[in-house]
């Protein structure tokens, strides 16, 4: 009887654990649902990185299984991907409006500052002569208006005025006037001839004067030398009054006309912006630099602007009205194309490619790829761009199996 017993127990516990050893081992009806056996496997990816594809199921390098991904999670369209809110907010994604309106033609350029030439002073000596006597000896020396620059000692000059005095002593009225305009074409003074009247005596040295203020912008000699008319003495500048050169892009060289108004900011006055406006554009480009000059006037009354200082140069073009226009940094460069990414809301986003026009500082306009009111990427939209093109290609390559 016991003996029975005992053998009835152990048939019943054998049932029981070939029941639940059963139930362990039966598959999961869920795995096996008819949703995921519809649903389209585009890729398998790597759970620990995104960039190991695989096109059947496998393992990943560190020997973990491959995870599908499937049609429904990486967007209904070509191009189109999906990215959970928080990855979203990790990934710092921020978006703006596609604008359409007036785009200020804004030209970001650089330049230098120059003498106006306007006020430049060649000096040159009207007959062959020593300068015997150099009253500045620098370039960069101040002079005012009637101050002394050298004497000159001339044989020419002496012998005119010479013969003026003989003229003087002939009581001839012909003759002297004749000596008299010879004396003033070789660049005698009326101060000199009047000198030359009362004394009665011919100066062996001729004083040149400046005839405005200035500064000495270049020097062409030194005392002793002797010169000819070609010789360039030195030149006189003023600097109440300086040009700023710009060079504008050959791109941009249409933007710009006289009359713009423009700022200049210089390294020496750092947060200090100095308003000027476009007094003359040049009628031809720089073949080697393939930019076009453009020349600013400033008034430097205070003399703090000084000639070959380096400056940034903005100058105002006229704008361009109702044309659509994203920021600069949402605008993805290609070889031959470029490309937004494109906000289509819920956490998708597709990129696009798009037509560009002019470039205005932080402004790109768009001629076509985009509508009024969307919301284009701004930041890691190079991570998503590389996300939904890998994304197309594998749906074009499914499409044409």
């Amino acid at each position: 009887m016991n003996r029975n017993i005992v053998i009835g127990v152990a048939l019943v516990t054998t049932l029981l654990i070939g029941l639940l050893l059963g139930r362990a081992w039966s598959p999961d009806p869920a795995a096996d649902a008819p949703g995921d056996a519809q649903r389209k496997v585009l890729y398998w990816v790597a759970p620990m990185d995104p960039n190991f594809r695989r096109d059947e199921p496998g393992k990943s390098p560190m020997g973990m299984d491959l995870v599908p991904v499937y049609a429904d999670e990486a967007g209904s369209a070509p191009g189109v991907v999906s990215i959970d809110p928080t990855m979203v907010n990790n990934l710092g994604v921020r978006t703006a409006v596609v604008e359409r309106g007036t785009l200020p033609r804004i030209i970001e350029t650089v330049g230098y500052i120059g003498y106006d030439e306007d006020t430049l002073q060649h000096v040159h000596t009207r007959v062959d002569g020593w300068i015997e006597r150099l009253a500045t000896t620098a370039t960069g020396d101040p002079v005012t208006k009637g101050q002394l620059l050298f004497e000159l000692y001339s044989p020419t000059l002496v012998n005119a005025q010479q013969e003026y005095l003989a003229a003087l002593a002939s009581k001839n009225t012909v003759l002297r006037n004749a000596s008299r305009d010879r004396l003033l074409a070789l660049g005698v003074t009326s101060q000199d001839i009047q000198r030359l009247e009362r004394d009665r005596e011919a100066n062996q040295r001729i004083r040149v004067y400046a005839q405005a203020d200035g500064v000495i912008a270049h020097l062409g000699v030194r005392e002793g030398i002797f010169v000819t008319p070609a010789t360039e003495v030195m030149s006189v500048a003023r600097l109440d009054r300086v040009w700023v050169l710009a060079e504008v892009f050959e791109r941009q060289s249409a933007w710009v006309e006289p009359g713009q108004t423009a700022t200049v900011e210089l390294d020496y006055l750092p947060g200090r912006l100095l308003t000027g406006t476009v007094d003359y554009v040049y009628p031809e480009l720089d073949p080697k630099t393939r930019t076009l000059k453009v020349r600013l006037r400033f008034d430097n009354e205070s003399e703090t602007l000084r000639p070959n200082m380096f400056a940034r140069v903005v100058i105002n073009g006229s704008p361009i009205a109702n044309i659509t226009h994203v920021p600069r940094s949402a605008v993805i460069r290609g070889g031959s194309s470029s490309r937004v990414v494109v906000d289509a809301g819920d956490g998708r986003f597709q990129s696009r490619q798009v037509s560009i026009g002019i470039e205005s500082g932080d402004r790109v306009a768009i001629r076509s790829g985009l509508a009024e009111g969307e919301r284009v990427v701004t930041s890691a939209q190079f991570l998503i761009d590389s996300e939904s093109n890998i994304d197309a290609a594998l749906e074009r390559l499914e499409s044409s199996r």
